[in-house]
């Protein structure tokens, strides 16, 4: 066995020179915890089904502010038709709603 002479500089070797660093999941910056809920649940239809076959009484906040009652007579992808007694229907954007609320009242 040879012997190292005190002089001469020593190279450590490291295995994993090349190897890149990493944290368990990938991303450095990712916060761990929950995952977001969700954009679409894809409930919209059924649930605007439902309040028409049961001619439940709504109330749909619109995007300006205001507030309109009545029923969801007829629906599509970009539309609502709600029916109003005593009133004009009204057929609505769905892009101009902001939510619609069921009233407590049944009709």
């Amino acid at each position: 066995m040879p012997l190292l002479d005190p002089a001469s500089p020593v190279i450590p070797v490291v295995y994993n020179v090349c190897m890149p660093f990493r944290t368990p999941h990938g991303n450095p910056n990712a916060k761990r915890g929950r995952t977001p809920p969700p954009e679409d649940t894809f409930e919209e239809a059924s649930f605007l089904k439902a309040l028409g076959e049961k001619q439940k009484p709504v109330s749909l906040k619109l995007m300006d502010g205001q507030t309109v009652t009545g029923w969801i007579e007829y629906y599509d992808k970009n539309m609502v038709r709600l029916t109003r007694t005593g009133a004009p229907n009204l057929f609505i954007f769905k892009h101009e709603i902001m939510y619609i609320a069921e009233d407590g009242k049944k009709k």
